[in-house]
């Protein structure tokens, strides 16, 4: 419950900081983000299957 409550916390710091950037910016960091994600499971796909 500990871990809910400061997860929770921590996306209210980051989404209010997101607030106060240009959406553009907002934008690219949520794509760069995104990508990033995504990449990340791709990887950990193949080396579960090698």
């Amino acid at each position: 419950m500990i871990i809910l409550v400061a997860v929770l916390l921590l996306m209210g710091v980051m989404l209010g900081a997101v607030v106060h950037l240009p959406a553009p910016v907002s934008l690219a960091a949520g794509a760069a983000i995104g990508a990033w994600l995504l990449v990340f499971a791709v990887r950990e796909r193949h080396a579960r299957r090698g």
